[in-house]
């Protein structure tokens, strides 16, 4: 009807669409075929250069494909749109895999693995946008695998990149590089490690994907998993042998960035590891210094725990080599606060203590008498709380060097007893072995009777 009454066939809305381009896109030959009768432009483009070939191929149509370059002989629509991309390429980038089979077939003869104006081939598109049946069929049927666009990124790069397992898979299996750069030095590693895409971490690295490669800003993928706190990959990258000590621009390990942003998870996972802290960012700092200065209590605590207890390892496995795996087998290692109702009486009793009954530098005779160093009494001391910050300062002293003492097997409450005496606070020393001879004997009376299970904690006492 509207035909008869003479309807402008050609004209165009903002995005310069026609009538034939939505009867190709929607796959409406009959349609088409009126448009094409009454005289349509059959050549017209939309505002990006595509035309009926391209608004067909990209939809899957092969009977419009069919139409137009049978019935009409408009082979000569299969030309480049506004990005460069023909219609083999747009059909790549949607996953029709039935038009790509057409038209690598006879007479059409129109498939092409050239570059659009970015670089990007239908390979890359196809793995750009997860089409897996589409990157399977191109691979199938075209020698092409690890071409990299301007930007200097592999299909496998832009399938990682967009989190398409199955594509990754598939272009692995096809011995495609997993260690080719971008031109900003990204490997497929970084991004998936950054957005935590840990499947797809597991198949680069089984894959072989160099684990500790380095971006232009010096961050590993194990820096981007930390500062996104994606706990798995960490975790994956720390089993694979990843280096935690590898330094960024900032100079900055993983542990840095993890302490300066106070994540204790992530600080816990990679002092477990047994990094490096004595190495100083650009700024001269250590982690505990980073911690200390971004007031990360816990972390700062955590760090020293961690100092002193590798301090004792490392003196401990000189005579006793295997002892230290067994010791852990029996308490899990752990440098988070101590919530455990085991230790419940002696962390009342260092409350007691620092609260109520050392002045305000006697814990730091205490920190020297236990060899804590001059930077460890200093972070502790860098927490502020008021005039009475020394009794909370005291508080956390006591309870790393506890930490130790509890990993040593060593008695606590003769530790603490013969700690007092020996830096001269002989009546509060007093008062404490009452409290201490108390405690004791009721925490041993409840090893006795079981209520308390972890054998290593009565024989201290």
């Amino acid at each position: 009807m509207l035909l008869r009454r003479r309807a402008k066939l050609d004209l165009q809305d903002k995005h310069g669409l026609t009538a034939i381009h939505l009867a190709a896109w929607f796959g409406s030959l009959e349609i088409l075929k009126l448009l094409v009768q009454s005289g349509a432009d059959q050549s017209v483009e939309n505002t990006e250069g595509l035309n009926m070939m391209h608004c067909a191929a990209m939809n899957n149509h092969t009977d419009i494909v069919e139409y137009i370059v049978d019935d009409l002989q408009m082979g000569e629509l299969d030309k480049e749109e506004q990005y460069g991309n023909r219609p083999f390429a747009l059909a790549a980038a949607h996953g029709c895999v039935r038009m790509l089979q057409m038209l690598m077939e006879e007479p059409y003869n129109m498939a092409t693995m050239e570059e659009n104006k970015v670089g990007d081939t239908p390979l890359h598109l196809a793995a750009k946008h997860g089409q897996h049946e589409t990157l399977h069929l191109l691979l199938d049927n075209f020698d092409i695998r690890n071409d990299v666009n301007q930007a200097g990124q592999t299909a496998l790069y832009l399938a990682a990149d967009g989190a398409h397992e199955d594509c990754v898979q598939a272009l692995l299996e096809a011995q495609c590089d997993p260690n080719i750069f971008t031109l900003s030095r990204s490997s497929p590693l970084h991004p998936v490690c950054e957005r935590g895409h840990f499947p797809i971490v597991k198949l680069l690295l089984n894959s072989g994907a160099q684990i500790n490669a380095q971006d232009q800003h010096m961050q590993t993928p194990f820096h981007l998993a930390v500062k996104n706190c994606h706990i798995p990959v960490i975790h994956t990258l720390l089993e694979a042998g990843c280096d935690p000590n590898i330094t960024d621009h900032m100079g900055q390990t993983a542990l840095h960035i993890a302490a300066e942003m106070g994540k204790v998870d992530v600080v816990e996972m990679i002092l477990k590891a047994e990094v490096d802290l004595e190495i100083q960012d650009r700024q001269n700092k250590t982690v505990l210094g980073v911690a200390a200065r971004g007031n990360m209590v816990i972390i700062v605590d955590m760090i020293i725990k961690a100092e002193r207890y590798f301090r004792w390892k490392c003196n401990y496995q000189m005579n006793n080599t295997d002892a230290i795996e067994s010791l852990h087998n029996e308490s899990p290692l752990t440098f988070k606060l101590d919530h455990s109702p085991d230790t419940n009486p002696l962390r009342d009793m260092i409350w007691e203590l620092a609260y109520k009954h050392l002045k305000r530098n006697d814990w730091k005779k205490l920190a020297e008498l236990w060899e804590f160093t001059e930077d460890q009494v200093a972070a502790i001391e860098e927490q502020w709380t008021g005039p009475d910050s020394f009794k909370e300062h005291g508080n956390r002293m006591l309870l790393i060097w506890l930490h130790r003492v509890m990993i040593e097997g060593s008695n606590p409450a003769k530790g603490l007893y013969e700690g007092l005496l020996s830096v001269g606070i002989t009546k509060i020393a007093g008062r404490m072995f009452l409290l201490i001879f108390t405690e004791c004997r009721y925490f041993w009376f409840q090893c006795l009777e079981g209520t308390i299970s972890n054998k290593r904690y009565s024989i201290c006492f």
